[in-house]
Parts: structure tokens; C-alpha cells; sequence
């Protein structure tokens, strides 16, 4: 559905002229259906990666390689071409959702907007749906909410609304970009299981963005692993947990937090709570669903690791 083969992207600098390279050639493919995580710390070309799918990398920048997206290569599409895309196959859920929203609108203007401007919908019909959509994210009082400006509501609520927006469009690909980094850690959850729980819904695909192996591993089906603009493994959560094959994604995996030190007699059982703490996220946000791609298609993995 998504194939990103060899994908440079190099920035300039405005007053020496001088070039720096941000990504370093690489390659991954998205399934259709299929969510992929991209991991790694921050400044590691996440978020940049994104930006490039998007066409928004930052001004005077120079991108290289193939994006395609179901045969449009996103990187040589017209502006038209472009704009028509992300408006109908594109969606972005970004880390703040308070930069997502206008402050001095509604939230139904957010909503219905989207609808009305960009796709036709007439405006009964749009507002109509956009109180479906709240429903189906979890947020029973939907005309209280429809009717707030974003200072009202709090940052779990808000990510709700602009998950409901983003899925408003029927998009074939979803880009989550750190979405749960502001929220505490009862309400990531809730999040988390509400974004793939819609994502399995509609049959959309997505790439997911974050810095949380544990978060990741409960909502992907396949784990890149990125360090200063490189992607150096992609695997199932399994065997990036089980059988990292880099020192850095090693690195990773020791650098999660531990109520414990190694070899302390509790740093046992500190670790059995984690792991049933992340399948519990798992089973919440369905990644045992039925329908998911994880490991159905070896071809896929392999040419995703190019």
C-alpha cells in the first residue's frame, strides 16, 4: 500500500549554504491494514520521516527516493495531485493535540469543516456525523463537547476529537506521530486502544511514531528501529524484544524503566508485571484481533527489511 525505497532527505542551511543529511537512504514498506512503528530517540528522523510522506519537510530541503502511495509517487505528484491526496488518503494525529485545533473555534467547526470544505458533504450530514464519530471515540457527552472550544476540554478528550477527525475522511493511511507523549499514562492507554481499535475498524493503515518500545509493540505489527536518520532493523515485536539484532536496539531495550536493579530479587517479578502490563494493552487495543496481518506475509517482511 505504502512503499518508501531509499529515502534521503537533505537540509540546507540558510546562511552558509552548507548541506546536512537528516535521512540516510531508507527503505520500508506499509501493508494494507498493517500498522508499523517507528521507534528510536528523539532527533533519530521519526517525525522527519512523516514529513516527507506529507510532502511538509521543512523549507529548501531536498527529498530523494520513492513514496508511493497506491501508485502515486508522492514525491514527483503535481501540487493538485498532492493536496487531492492528502485530503482523501492521508490522515495526521500529531503529539499536541492543542496544535491541531484552532483555540478560538468549536469543536464542531474543527469537524464538520473537514467534511463540508474538503469533501462535499453537505453540513446537516457532516454535523450529524461528526457526533457519530465522537460516539465511536469514546465520548458519550457529544453535543457538550461538539460546542467547547479546546481549552475546555482536557488532553485525553482533545486526542480523542482529533482521532474522530482524522478517520472522518476514510483515509487509507493513518500517520500517528508520537499521539499519547502529552497524556498521563491511564489515558495513553485509553487512547492507544481507541486509535487501533478505529484503525482495525476501517481497515486503515498506519505508521506510528514513538519513542515507547512497550507502547509500540502493544499496537504494531511490525517494529522499525531508527538512530540518526537511519533505520537499522525492522522485525514483529517478538524479535525486536527476543532477538534484537543491533547494539542500539539492545541499548533500547535495557534503557526501560525497572523498578529494580538486574540480578535484585524482585527484578523477576518487576519484569513478569511489565510484560502482563503490556499484553493486557495489547488485548485492549485488539491487536490479537482477527484481521491483523502480523506475520501473515513473510514476502512483506522481506521486502520491508530491503
Amino acid at each position: 500500500m505504502l512503499r518508501i525505497e531509499n529515502l534521503v532527505l537533505t537540509v540546507s542551511d540558510p546562511d552558509t549554504g552548507a548541506e546536512t543529511e537528516i535521512l540516510h537512504g531508507n527503505s520500508f514498506s506499509v501493508a494494507q491494514g498493517e500498522a508499523v512503528g517507528l521507534v528510536g530517540e528523539s532527533g533519530s528522523g521519526k517525525s522527519m520521516t512523516l514529513k516527507c510522506i506529507l510532502g511538509i519537510e521543512p523549507g529548501g530541503a531536498r527529498v530523494e527516493g520513492v513514496v508511493d502511495l497506491d501508485g502515486v509517487d508522492l514525491l514527483r505528484a503535481s501540487g493538485e495531485e498532492l493536496r487531492r491526496t492528502r485530503a482523501d488518503d492521508l490522515a495526521l494525529i500529531a503529539q499536541n493535540p492543542h496544535g491541531s485545533l484552532n483555540p478560538v473555534l468549536p469543536i464542531e467547526r474543527f469537524l464538520v469543516e473537514g467534511m463540508t470544505d474538503a469533501r462535499g458533504v453537505p453540513q446537516a450530514e457532516a454535523r450529524s456525523r461528526a457526533a457519530r464519530l465522537l460516539a465511536d471515540v469514546g465520548i458519550t457527552d457529544t453535543e457538550r463537547v461538539l460546542k467547547s472550544y479546546p481549552h475546555q476540554l482536557s488532553g485525553g478528550m482533545l486526542q480523542r476529537v482529533v482521532i474522530a477527525g482524522a478517520i472522518s475522511g476514510d483515509p487509507k493511511l493513518l500517520l500517528a506521530d508520537e499521539p499519547t507523549t502529552a497524556l498521563d499514562v491511564t489515558t495513553q492507554a485509553e487512547v492507544v486502544a481507541i486509535l487501533d481499535e478505529k484503525r482495525r475498524e476501517h481497515g486503515l493503515s498506519m505508521i506510528f511514531v514513538t519513542h515507547d518500545l512497550d507502547l509500540a509493540a502493544a499496537v504494531c505489527d511490525r517494529l522499525a528501529v531508527m538512530k540518526d536518520g537511519e533505520i537499522l532493523e525492522i522485525g514483529t515485536p517478538e524479535e525486536i524484544r527476543d532477538r534484537p539484532q543491533h547494539e542500539y536496539t539492545r541499548a533500547l531495550m535495557d534503557a526501560r524503566p525497572m523498578l529494580y536493579p538486574p540480578g535484585h530479587e524482585a527484578a523477576a517479578a518487576a519484569e513478569a508485571a511489565r510484560e502482563a502490563s503490556a499484553a493486557a494493552l495489547a488485548e485492549e487495543a485488539g491487536t490479537g484481533a482477527a484481521g491483523g496481518v502480523r506475520g501473515a506475509d513473510p514476502a512483506q517482511q522481506e521486502g520491508a527489511e530491503s
